[in-house]
């Protein structure tokens, strides 16, 4: 895992923000996730963004029980993995986070399912608006390029990075390549 203390911060926030059931805060959390994700490519921070994300859509839509301590025990398991560096545990950790959201969901799994689809596709959107290529940004998080590309073109993603004047540099750089 990349920007391990920027991670460990964000889920400590993580976990204020579910006891308080501030959604707004759990989103402002994943899209820092995602901006480090964009940065360094690294799953393992796309996958920690799309959690946050999830739960505060499940927070959102009242989904989500305050005694249901099973989600605060794989956080803190995960925290203690990345704060051991041990790659292996913090692998299983985030599989038991997200296993931990599912159980939590009690009747509702496939909403939750479609959640965590539709945060993942919400995610590459913001990856790609950091100026990722389509293809990679949906192997990054396991997406096709065809449902990057609808949510892309819905959002205005794709155009926002284009007409922003603050990347002319960037997009110099980008027309050069095109004309090698």
């Amino acid at each position: 895992m990349k920007e391990e203390k920027n991670i460990l911060k964000i889920l400590k926030e993580t976990k204020k923000s579910i006891k308080n059931k501030d959604t707004i805060k759990l989103k402002e959390l994943s899209n820092q996730t995602i901006h480090t994700a964009s940065i360094t490519q690294d799953p393992d921070n796309v996958a920690i963004a799309v959690i946050i994300y999830t739960l505060s859509k499940i927070i959102e839509r009242g989904y989500y029980q305050k005694n249901n301590k099973e989600v605060f025990y794989a956080i803190d398991d995960l925290i203690k993995s990345i704060e051991k560096k041990e790659e292996y545990e913090t692998n299983s950790n985030l599989q038991k986070l997200r296993d931990s959201i599912q159980k939590m969901s009690g009747g509702i799994k496939e909403y939750i399912q479609d959640v965590f689809r539709k945060a993942s596709i919400n995610k590459a959107s913001k990856i790609y608006d950091h100026g990722i290529s389509m293809e990679n940004t949906a192997k990054l998080l396991g997406i096709t390029m065809f449902e990057l590309a609808i949510y892309a073109g819905q959002t205005g993603v794709s155009e926002t990075f284009f007409l922003e004047p603050s990347n002319v540099k960037e997009k110099i750089k980008i027309a050069m390549e095109m004309f090698e």
